[in-house]
Formats: structure tokens, C-alpha cells, sequence
């Protein structure tokens, strides 16, 4: 039982995203909105309930069969993506890139804001 409701809220979560994103005709998928809705509801109740975490634990377990269907794609489409080759590897480099230099930032602006509270 503890799992059906776990994955009963996740379930809502997406759906709830899914009416706000088609709603209100946002360029965000709905999944994405849905994950915040979750993200905000779980810093509001201050812990992840048990069965959220047996299912998300369960879904985790089985993360990697989620990639098979994109690796099919690749092979399926490999010519396609060889014609196109050069700007996905700009933007994967460029992304990446990015992607690293965000994440050092906020972690350098968390560890002082942390020393600064050890500090004090």
C-alpha cells in the first residue's frame, strides 16, 4: 500500500504540472513543473514521507532501462544526428561547460555564506 501512494503523489505531481504548463500554455514540460510542485510541497512538510521514498527509491533502482528507449533513437537515427553532428557537439560542449560553471558558483556562494555562520 505504502508504494501505490507514493507513486500516487508522484502521479499527481506530473499531472498538476501537466494543467499548469497546457494551462497556461507555458514552454516548460509538465514533468518539470511537476517536480517543483513536489520540490515545493516537500520543503513545506520539511521531510520526504516513507512511501514517497520507497517509491522513489524503486523508480531509482530502474533508472538505467529508462535509457534504452534513447539509445534506440541514436541507432535508429544515427544518420540524421551524423548530418547535424557539429552543433550537437558545440551545444553538449558549450552546455556542459555552462552547466560546470553554475554549479561551482553556487557552491563557492553556499560555502561562504556556511563560513560565514560557523563564524559568527
Amino acid at each position: 500500500m505504502p508504494l501505490i501512494m507514493g507513486m500516487s503523489v508522484l502521479l499527481a505531481c506530473q499531472f498538476l504540472g501537466e494543467l499548469v504548463s497546457r494551462g497556461w500554455g507555458l514552454p516548460v514540460p509538465g514533468p518539470v513543473i511537476g517536480m517543483v510542485i513536489l520540490l515545493i510541497a516537500l520543503l513545506v512538510l520539511g521531510k520526504v514521507p516513507g512511501s514517497l521514498r520507497l517509491a522513489g527509491e524503486g523508480l531509482l533502482r530502474y533508472l538505467t532501462l529508462l535509457f534504452v528507449p534513447a539509445g534506440v533513437g541514436l541507432i535508429v537515427h544515427f544518420e540524421l544526428i551524423g548530418n547535424d553532428l557539429w552543433p550537437i557537439v558545440v551545444t553538449l560542449v558549450v552546455s556542459t561547460a555552462v552547466t560546470l560553471a553554475v554549479t561551482g558558483r553556487v557552491l563557492e556562494q553556499l560555502n561562504r555564506r556556511r563560513n560565514r555562520r560557523v563564524e559568527r
